[in-house]
């Protein structure tokens, strides 16, 4: 089974969330897509900047979910 990685981004300001931008490459682990998921959004957090993140309240989010292969 393969893991899906799923990044979202929030902002508490607005009260929503983007649509979640599915990773290209899927895991084989939840253990793997866990820790690049807090990679990646530690990564996606600096990339937004400081401003940003303060003035929008925006938070990242992430979800590792089972997908099924044919």
């Amino acid at each position: 089974m393969k893991i899906l990685l799923s990044l979202i981004i929030c902002s508490s300001v607005a009260g929503e969330c983007m649509p979640p931008w599915p990773w290209p490459e899927t895991f084989t682990t939840q253990y793997d897509c866990l820790r690049f998921g807090y990679e990646e959004s530690a990564k996606k957090l600096e990339e937004l900047g400081k401003e940003e993140v303060n003035k929008y309240g925006m938070y990242l989010k992430f979800t590792c979910d089972p997908v099924s292969t044919i």
